[in-house]
């Protein structure tokens, strides 16, 4: 089938080799002139080494790569951060929330060079291919897309090894590497291979960033985070910009072991998938960030707000950024950090975040009111009768059941299992 030429298409290129193999794809099948962009986001010097020649050579007429760590911190990872989002109880979403970054500046690249078509390495079966058009939708819905791995005939890592080999496309990818990765400023993701068996036990060579907890030192370090309104702003005392507290802290959470966990989650498309996942400065900051949300939010509020962060997770996972409802979650959001300015130390050892400390100048937190002896404070002859409003759904309905001639549903125990013979 022939497929409707494209004059000029803006390809998300990581230098990978999905990526590296669309190149030559877009032009064979599209004839398209190809635009290259990459977003640095902290993946590290060694992918972005030479990615613009390599993109150069497997064809491209233009590559834009854009240092974008500050914006990815605190833009997106922070807002998330304050939200407390978690995915499935233990995904801090470090793949997730870099997608609609990415695709913003895509977007972004095509209007300025007046592409009429955007294109991802995303195969069809994952949650990435989602959170990509989505943003495109958001942002700029009249932008083609093209999505290769929707419509080649490759098929497997090894099909596209051989369609880079036929078009002399430089690729780094071996038929060795039997883990897909994906590693930013957040986290280090870890997909394939033999954890496509969740009773399989990960390769202790498979992990690229933290130090096995039992391999950690054995002196425990203690570090402090200081926070002004849910944003994390200083380590150890001292200020740091967006991206270097966490890069800071993933220096400091990977020598110690901080943030591996081993997830088999719900992807959007329907199927379950197992990840290992090792995201040490996330960690460190979530445990601080929540401890500082003990002392400085009231019950309604948290225990609302603990609701709140399960929804904005989904969203965040299904690749709704760019949603509305996200977006009024945000302002819900940013309204409760008004007070969450403080500090939190933290002893990081082998594998554990143990708080040792925290402190605010909005703690709601009193020694005063907590005392049991602080009659003037709390005079605990009002607990009877608050005891008896709050419990009284309850008196009644037993007083009802009782009334009925029968006795309440709930039987005394058996005290006869506790005599002798």
């Amino acid at each position: 089938m022939t497929k409707q030429k494209v004059n000029k298409v803006v390809l998300a290129y990581s230098g990978g080799l999905d990526t590296s193999v669309i190149v030559p794809w877009l032009r064979e099948n599209y004839g398209a002139d190809v635009i290259c962009f990459c977003a640095d986001i902290g993946q590290g010097a060694s992918e972005l080494e030479g990615l613009k020649e390599k993109a150069m050579a497997s064809g491209a007429s233009n590559v834009y790569v854009e240092d974008l760590r500050h914006e990815f911190a605190k833009e997106f990872l922070f807002p998330m951060l304050q939200a407390g989002a978690v995915y499935e109880r233990r995904y801090l979403l470090g793949t997730s929330v870099a997608r609609p970054l990415i695709a913003k500046w895509q977007v972004a690249v095509a209007e300025a060079e007046g592409a009429e078509a955007v294109a991802h390495g995303c195969t069809g079966k994952g949650n990435d291919q989602v959170r990509f058009e989505l943003t495109y939708k958001a942002l700029n819905p009249t932008l083609k897309v093209i999505a290769p791995w929707r419509e080649w005939e490759i098929r497997s890592r090894e099909d596209a090894l051989a369609y880079a080999e036929k078009h002399s496309v430089p690729v780094t990818h071996s038929r060795k590497s039997i883990y897909s990765r994906d590693r930013n400023l957040w986290h280090l993701s870890h997909e394939g291979g033999i954890l496509e068996d969740p009773a399989t036990e990960p390769e202790a060579s498979m992990f690229q960033w933290t130090v096995a907890p039992q391999d950690a030192p054995d002196e425990p370090v203690v570090v402090r985070v200081d926070f002004k309104k849910g944003v994390p702003v200083a380590v150890d005392e001292v200020p740091l910009p967006p991206a270097r507290i966490i890069e800071l802290l993933n220096e400091l959470g990977a020598a110690h072991g901080i943030g591996r966990i081993d997830l088999v989650e719900n992807r959007l498309v329907g199927m379950k998938s197992r990840g290992v996942y090792e995201t040490p400065g996330g960690t460190i900051l979530y445990h601080a960030h929540r401890e500082l949300e003990s002392l400085c939010l009231d019950r309604d509020t948290l225990h609302y707000k603990e609701q709140v962060a399960l929804r904005y997770a989904e969203l965040v996972y299904f690749g709704k950024w760019y949603h509305t409802l996200r977006e009024a979650l945000q302002a819900f959001i940013t309204q409760t950090q008004a007070t969450v300015s403080g500090w939190v130390k933290l002893k990081l050892y082998k594998g554990s975040v143990i708080v040792v400390g925290r402190d605010s100048r909005e703690s709601l937190y009193r020694e005063d009111f907590a005392t049991f002896g602080k009659d003037d404070v709390y005079d605990q002859g009002d607990a009877a009768g608050f005891i008896n409003l709050f419990g009284l759904q309850m008196k009644v309905k037993a007083m009802m059941e009782a009334s009925d001639g029968g006795r309440t549903r709930y039987a005394a125990p058996d005290y006869s299992i506790f005599k002798r013979d």
